[in-house]
């Protein structure tokens, strides 16, 4: 189990033992909140506390509310709203509000929980849906389980309006977790997507790939970088990479969509410079429905590369999403500053961020998390 799920191993053994934990995951947030939708903070039958959901005071009240959840078998929720001004002396030291659920985890609250974790250890996505408040059946604490690989996801509880895990199904495609609403039902579900980390396909090994490759690792990529010279593409040279191939970069990509292990949150970048391989493998990923295309080069190189990849019948639309030059106008031109860039593009395309300035821009820090209300 790598260190992204880590806090579900641990849950999973207590679950296993037919132990009680809690479970505390923050379900909504608005402004400058100290930790995103879906952080999870674990209270082990051993009195353990793993993972965050904010600090300071607030995350004590947390762990009191989860060690009632445990005694008493029922969820709780808890808004947590400073102001600015007393931010510092309460614990959210960036100010902000966040919904926080606790619910207690055994096999009798959440007897999926076994299936959820098979998938997770194979590498599957893997969504969990849990009923936070319904006026009628199935109450909240009842949790439904959506499987990324196509398999039956098991009887829907009772009561769960079906467009429920469809909604469920778009958000674990982009390995997204959420709030959503049903006002017709008086329904407020949490949708937790538990996903590989995404992937980051650099073609073209070279220093800014090298670079790329640093940042996008610490950005929480899975980072491969794929070059067809052997002298080049080696793992001294590209110590931050995952993985390091030798291969046609078009070939190789066409091989990870046959293997299933190309989504809609794959990040593609190419640094080849050449032609021979350029025009192949964008031809190939603007054909994908993958999160980002993007290629290092000038604009008479942008130019060129529109011009050979229209004539290979790639449509107006598909190269309105290639990102070319890749990257924002950040000023620099060294690697680092250049992988800087790229990421900061690749991040704002993301999550819908404009690239300007925070100290220039009026309004909150953060962009509220979007909630989706049913009618």
């Amino acid at each position: 189990m790598t260190g992204r799920h880590a806090l579900w191993d641990t849950l999973y053994d207590a679950w296993s033992s037919g132990r009680t934990s809690a479970l505390a995951t923050v379900v909504d947030t608005f402004g400058s909140a100290p930790r995103p939708i879906g952080s999870s903070m674990l209270l082990t039958p051993a009195g353990q506390v793993v993972g965050s959901v904010s600090g300071g005071c607030v995350e004590g009240d947390v762990l009191e509310r989860a060690r009632e959840s445990v005694l008493d078998g029922t969820p709780q929720r808890a808004t947590y709203g400073i102001s600015d001004d007393d931010a510092f002396a309460v614990g959210l030291t960036c100010g902000g509000t966040l919904e926080v659920y606790v619910e207690p985890v055994d096999r009798d609250t959440f007897p999926g929980l076994g299936e959820v974790m098979e998938s997770v250890r194979a590498g599957v996505p893997v969504a969990v849906v849990t009923v936070l408040e319904h006026r009628g059946s199935p109450p909240a604490g009842r949790h439904a389980v959506i499987h990324a690989d196509g398999r039956d996801d098991g009887p829907c509880p009772p009561g769960l309006p079906a467009g429920v895990l469809d909604d469920a199904r778009a958000l674990l495609r982009t390995g997204d977790s959420g709030l959503l609403h049903y006002a017709s039902e008086d329904l407020s579900v949490f949708v937790r997507s538990l996903s590989p980390p995404p992937r980051m396909l650099l073609f073209g090994a070279g220093d800014f790939a090298a670079a790329l490759a640093s940042v996008g690792r610490t950005l929480g990529y899975e980072v491969t970088v794929c070059d067809a010279r052997p002298l080049f593409t080696t793992a001294d040279r590209l110590p931050d990479a995952d993985e390091v191939v030798v291969a046609r970069p078009d070939e190789y990509l066409a091989g990870e969509v046959a293997r299933g292990r190309v989504d809609a949150r794959t990040v593609v970048v190419s640094f080849t410079h050449d032609p021979k391989f350029d025009i192949p493998l964008l031809e190939r990923a603007l054909g994908l429905d993958v999160a980002f295309v993007g290629a290092l080069g000038s604009r008479r190189t942008h130019e060129r590369r529109a011009r050979a990849l229209a004539g290979a019948g790639v449509s107006a639309r598909a190269l309105a999403r290639l990102s070319s030059p890749v990257g924002l106008d950040l000023g620099g031109r060294s690697p680092g500053e250049t992988a800087v860039s790229i990421a900061a593009e690749i991040i704002a395309a993301r999550h819908g961020g404009g690239g300007e300035r925070l100290s220039l821009r009026a309004g909150p820090v953060h962009l509220r998390p979007t909630a989706v209300s049913r009618g």
